[in-house]
């Protein structure tokens, strides 16, 4: 199963880079050295790595060679030391440490165990401190909006809506529009973040209410079988959205061939009674503007729906069309295959 590299994926690649860092270092300041006895070596010179590759935008991006010599019971040594420091010259003495029954053995301090420790503490406690952050957030969130619930069903006339999604920027939103193009319902992000959730405002302007949300990176599952769905999800104020959705009695079903062409449908319904019907656009959603640009028109793109509803509250339609146009799924369970074997069994 692979993971995307973001989000909770990021997080636990992170944690692994962090504690391996803290191992080796912890390996390479203590334990390596373990036994060895303190010595002094002197400088006998100190040269630029001629395979180091340096970076070309900076000027001071240079790793040195030094070679020092140092003696035991009589006898000569030379030796890579492995550190480096300004102060360093040739003719100059360093501390070293060095293996009494092997002296060829040698180590010229703590200083890149030490560093890679510090490297593996610090990433550790971002992690650490972004799951914190994270829970005293959800937390927050629950005491200000309590448990994830909808306005009731309501039934009016039936009308079309279009569904958009921001693109070719990081802060990615999402809108409900009318035939008229008046924004209805939209989410926008108010702080975006590479690690941890992003927070968003949900604005219901008909009826004149924000709501803010804590919305995770999307996590992505591919188990490279036909008889095993990939899943593709993300939290939710700190819950599985999907998860969340099923429990609301919500279903999707998805398949292609009943809109024109090859472009994806789906019927959305909630304990039995349909909800919505959309069909995934390009990202030229109202008619007019599909009809102006008749190439790029006619090619699906994620994010973007036409939608035709009956419901007057839009908070449970719009958080479901959301997690379509984020995650990429095409049914309640975060899954993609169901579509195919719906059209081939209609």
């Amino acid at each position: 199963m692979l993971g995307s590299f973001k989000g909770p994926g990021f997080k636990i690649i992170a944690t692994v880079l962090a504690l391996v860092a803290l191992g080796t270092g912890f390996y390479m300041s203590f334990i390596r050295s373990a036994g060895f006895v303190d010595g002094t070596a002197t400088i006998i010179s100190i040269e630029e790595d001629p395979d180091y590759i340096h970076d070309p935008d900076s000027l001071n991006d240079v790793q040195y060679i030094v070679k020092a010599t140092y003696t035991v019971d009589g006898k000569e040594y030379t030796s890579t030391l492995n550190s480096y420091d300004p102060s360093y010259k040739v003719g100059g003495e360093v501390a070293i440490k060095y293996d009494p029954k092997n002296p060829e053995k040698m180590t010229s301090g703590f200083g890149i165990g030490i560093a890679i420790m510090i490297i593996g503490a610090v990433l550790l406690l971002i992690i650490i401190f972004l799951t914190v952050k994270k829970k005293v957030s959800v937390k927050n969130l629950k005491e200000t909006n309590g448990d994830l619930s909808f306005a009731p069903s309501v039934k009016g006339e039936e009308r079309t809506l279009y569904f958009l999604t921001d693109i070719g920027t990081a802060k990615i939103g999402h809108r409900l529009e009318d035939r008229n193009r008046r924004v209805l319902y939209e989410a926008k992000m108010t702080k975006f973040s590479p690690m941890s959730d992003f927070k968003f405002d949900f604005i219901d302007h008909e009826n004149n209410k924000t709501t803010p949300h804590l919305i995770g990176h999307t996590e992505e599952s591919d188990w490279n079988s036909l008889l095993i769905d990939n899943n593709y999800t993300f939290t939710f104020d700190g819950k599985d959205v999907w998860k969340q959705l099923r429990a609301l009695g919500v279903k999707i079903d998805s398949r292609f061939g009943q809109a024109k062409g090859v472009t994806p449908s789906y019927t959305i319904s909630k304990d039995g009674e349909e909800l919505a019907y959309a069909e995934n656009t390009s990202q030229y959603v109202h008619e007019d503007d599909a009809e102006e640009h008749k190439v790029a028109g006619n090619i699906p793109v994620q994010g973007f729906y036409r939608v035709r509803t009956k419901e007057k509250n839009l908070d449970l339609l719009f958080t479901i069309l959301v997690a379509m146009a984020r995650s990429g799924a095409s049914d309640e369970r975060g899954g993609t295959r169901r579509m195919l074997f719906n059209t081939l069994k209609g």
